[in-house]
């Protein structure tokens, strides 16, 4: 397929061959198998001696195509389909560890990542160190003999932390050490971890990438070389994304310039609304100025992203109230909507961390999640107001 110079036009025109049907849209390719037209082009499919479909848990066209475009827009080689953000995750490290090999992590991972780190991986003998967002300069001091692996997510979820992907990117390669970055908060449009020397980036296609809330989805990229492991695991293991759903996310990708570039629009404008609202103690947005990381969020990222977190005076009893009496907008753990979502994730997403592990990552109990959407700007912003207003009205009663 062509690469095109805009990365816009990448992800409309990218798409398989037509059939003898002439179809405009790529049709679903709901089937489990294909069929070989004699038996020595399936002797050579399964000897990978050509390239082509055999099993839909191996391959399908509309995952393929999805695959390539995702590859196309991130700079990559090659890729996989996963049936969710999760098994993308799970793959991306499994694929590469055995017992006795490490992991440095950042600290700041969703929490099912922070449970496959330190529940399961543990299980087999692979160990893990997170290491400080912070302090950087540290990082590189947690490096042993065993380390196999830097797994990072930045902007990070949901303390939208930053870390200077290239100077991650010359540490790796110096200690040679696979780099692998979850890019889901940014997507493609947004930042390209691999231009900075990431090894392997990925996707929990749920989010941003569906856009719609519509579909579960991921993806693992990354170089030839690395992705045939990944493949043969994944084949084996059978974490397989659906056709209808890879056909759906490839549709998908179109809008997804369109979408982030509105998504980045409204949550810095709310961003800005709330930093300046009597009753919130502090916001965090990779594009607000007070950001830690503002000038290196710049550096990486086109716009400082959808997803930004507040907190309200009064912690946890204020924002519990708060998400009480919002009207409009959605109270979900999900995130890249076209709808606009508040979570509170010391009780949801990051539940399962301690206290202290939250506390580590800045995850305060009165910490609220905001993902931007779609709608009008000064709707979002009124009813943020209306709930910021009741919530206070509500605490002074209970005084």
């Amino acid at each position: 397929m062509p690469n095109y110079k805009n990365f816009e036009t990448n992800a409309v025109r990218t798409q398989t061959e037509r059939t003898q049907h002439r179809e405009h849209s790529v049709p679903i390719y709901a089937t489990s198998s294909f069929v070989f037209n004699d038996a020595e082009q399936g002797r050579a499919l399964f000897a990978s001696e050509i390239d082509g479909n055999i099993y839909t848990r191996f391959s399908n066209p509309n995952n393929d195509e999805f695959i390539e475009k995702l590859c196309l827009l991130e700079g990559t080689e090659d890729g996989m389909a996963m049936s969710s953000g999760m098994a993308a995750m799970f793959c991306s490290m499994a694929a590469f560890l055995k017992s006795g090999d490490h992991i440095l992590a950042s600290r700041s991972v969703f929490g099912s990542t922070h449970q496959i780190l330190t529940q399961l991986m543990p299980r087999w003998g692979i160990t893990h160190t997170y290491v400080d967002l912070q302090n950087p300069a540290s990082w590189e001091g947690q490096i042993t003999k065993n380390t196999k692996m830097i797994f990072l997510e930045t902007p990070s979820n949901p303390g939208l932390d930053i870390i200077d992907l290239e100077w991650l990117g010359k540490l790796a390669k110096k200690h040679k050490i696979i780099l692998n970055v979850d890019n889901c908060f940014a997507t493609p449009y947004l930042q390209n971890p691999a231009k900075w020397g990431a090894h392997i980036v990925t996707h929990s296609a749920t989010k941003f990438i569906d856009g719609q809330g519509r579909v579960i989805g991921g993806a693992v990229l990354g170089t030839k070389e690395l992705i045939k492991e990944v493949r043969f695991f994944a084949r084996h293991t059978g974490p397989a994304m659906s056709p209808f759903n890879g056909w759906l996310l490839s549709k998908s990708l179109e809008t997804l310039a369109v979408r982030m570039e509105k998504h980045c629009e409204n949550a810095l404008k709310i961003a800005q609304f709330l930093e300046s609202h009597k009753e919130i103690v502090w916001v965090k947005y990779p594009f607000l100025q007070s950001h830690p990381a503002y000038e290196l969020a710049k550096k990486q990222m086109l716009h400082g992203g959808g997803l930004l977190t507040f907190e309200l005076k009064g912690g946890f009893e204020r924002g519990k109230k708060f998400l009480d009496n919002v009207k409009m907008l959605s109270l979900t753990a999900n995130l890249g909507d076209t709808r606009t979502i508040v979570t509170h994730p010391a009780s949801t997403t990051h539940s399962k961390l301690t206290g202290d592990e939250r506390q580590a990552v800045n995850i305060t109990d009165g910490l609220v999640r905001l993902s931007a959407g779609l709608e009008h700007v000064d709707d979002i912003i009124a009813d943020l107001d209306q709930a910021i207003k009741k919530s206070g009205k509500k605490a002074k009663k209970d005084k």
